[in-house]
């Protein structure tokens, strides 16, 4: 560094990465440690408060001592030292190792200040840099005595691949399950849990299902709160009850395909509890939308990773609970998820997750894709077929095409069950028909299935196993009446205490496909 250089640093003030000290000092430790224990930063020593440069006298002798503090504080601090006319540089490098301390106390850079850090605090910062992880410590509110049953230690051996016939602990010894004095370490509790809220709050997944694409619409919403395994599962197997499902209907055996890739789905949920910071109180968030599906999780990134590392690098935040994810199948191996959910939006044919980093939440993004749309096939000798969600319902005459078409039937919302022609398929009498997607919500559809004959409200209210009159009208009365699926049987007089609802040609027609 030149003078000149100097005197443009000293006239920019003391800051968060830069500090004066006029003298050499018992102070000259706390604000090394205080640098090392933030981004680094530069001390100029023999520089007033005001920006006075009063020099430090002798250089070696100063130079010495600077090394010599370094070389005491736990773990030794490593700086670079240069001598700029009579004033001592120090740079602090970003550190490896924090948290440093200094006499057994440790600092932290607040402004122009070096600010001592509580124990708790200074927990924090082991946590925050990896030198210690939660996943790995005991958790006080578990007991295997009172909490752990035959049916949990069964389930948890088969998931786990350990042989029937090991003992208990000894098994748990193996996997580092149970700390030296055999206590349940809180991986160990959040795999084996009943409900995890009970042992780690907010270590639950909380699920909410958007009408159309603003939050504020939201209809639905569902927490799970099992062990990790079967929260992930439950949690998936919600997200594929709700979104689109595409039938292939030309074989007997035709098989569901959700709109997005049932496996990228599972590793971003599965990674999303993985690398969760669990001292958070926040849950894992699920937001499903018309357009998008979210998951976020709490924590942010583990030190040592930038938004640019992901896909290409990997620090779990919580190594034995990972580590156990994947002897369970539950994620794949450690750096792979990011690209394995890319490659397979890109099989299936639709966009790659978006991940976003924002403060202490990581989002990943699924884009939904665009409803199907399905032409009129060549006629060949076939049965004829029904094309049910997205924008539009197609009917095909006698016949319909036999090979080079994969013609589909689409269920909006709801995750079919495998399909036969024979069972969905029906034969549309005049005309081809239009429903609309934001008609077939799982209320209008379940309205529709049981609207067998006309029906009065208190027999719709029996059939669906509702009480309650205003949601009855609201939910799914109203929309299908609105989507011309039903209509009264006394339109002139709607309140009239004999009207009864019946399905139009239209609604015959959808309930015939579902």
């Amino acid at each position: 560094m030149t003078k000149d250089e100097l005197f443009d640093l000293v006239a920019q003030g003391e800051g968060s990465d830069i500090g004066f000290r006029r003298s050499l000092g018992r102070e000259l430790g706390r604000e090394l440690c205080a640098f090392a224990n933030g981004d680094g930063g530069t001390l100029l020593l023999g520089v007033s408060k005001s920006g006075e440069i009063a020099g430090v006298g002798s250089k070696s002798r100063a130079r010495g001592r600077v090394l010599t503090t370094a070389r005491s504080a736990d773990p030794p601090i490593v700086v670079e030292v240069e001598s700029v006319g009579d004033v001592l540089r120090v740079v602090v490098p970003p550190q490896k190792y924090k948290p440093y301390s200094i006499g057994w106390r440790a600092f932290v850079r607040e402004g122009t200040i070096s600010r001592r850090l509580s124990n708790a605090e200074i927990k924090d910062l082991f946590y925050a840099v990896g030198r210690a992880h939660f996943d790995k410590e005991p958790c006080e509110n578990f007991s295997l005595e009172d909490r752990l049953d035959a049916d949990d230690w069964d389930r948890f051996i088969q998931r786990a691949k350990i042989p029937a016939g090991m003992h208990m602990i000894l098994a748990l010894r193996r996997l580092g399950l149970v700390d030296a004095e055999d206590r349940m370490t809180h991986t160990g509790a959040w795999l084996l849990a009943d409900d995890i809220r009970r042992l780690t709050p907010g270590a639950f997944v909380s699920c909410t299902f958007f009408e159309g694409t603003a939050e504020a619409a939201g209809r639905e919403h569902r927490d799970f709160h099992s062990c990790i395994p079967t929260m992930v599962s439950d949690t998936l197997e919600w997200i594929l009850t709700r979104i689109n499902v595409q039938l292939m209907i030309w074989q007997e055996e035709g098989e569901g395909r959700p709109e997005l890739p049932e496996e990228a789905l599972r590793e971003a949920i599965a990674n999303a509890v993985a690398h969760r910071d669990y001292r958070s109180r926040e849950s894992v968030q699920v937001r499903l939308s018309r357009d998008r599906l979210e998951i976020v999780s709490p924590g942010g990134l583990p030190e040592g990773m930038t938004e640019a590392d992901l896909g290409t690098k990997s620090v779990p935040r919580n190594p034995l609970l990972y580590g156990m994810l994947v002897r369970m199948d539950v994620v794949g191996r450690i750096g792979s998820g990011i690209r394995r959910m890319s490659s397979l939006c890109r099989e299936h044919g639709v966009e790659e997750p978006r991940i976003e980093v924002s403060g202490n939440r990581i989002t990943t993004t699924f884009k939904r894709p665009s409803a199907i749309q399905v032409q009129p096939p060549a006629i060949q000798d076939e049965p004829p077929f029904i094309h049910v969600g997205g924008e539009r319902a197609i009917r095909v005459g006698d016949r319909a095409a036999k090979q080079g078409n994969e013609q589909t039937l689409l269920w909006a919302g709801e995750r079919a069950e495998r399909p036969s022609y024979k069972k969905h398929t029906r034969y549309i009498q005049d005309r081809a028909i239009t429903i609309q997607d934001t008609a077939l919500t799982i209320q209008v559809r379940e309205l529709v299935r049981v609207l067998d004959s006309d029906r009065s409200r208190v027999e719709i209210l029996e059939s669906l196993g509702l009480r309650n009159r205003s949601n009855l009208a609201a939910n799914y009365l109203r929309p299908a009446l609105d989507a011309g699926l039903i209509e009264m049987t006394i339109p002139d007089k709607p309140t009239s205490g004999r009207q009864k609802y019946r399905l139009t040609a239209r609604g015959r027609a959808l309930r015939a496909a579902l």
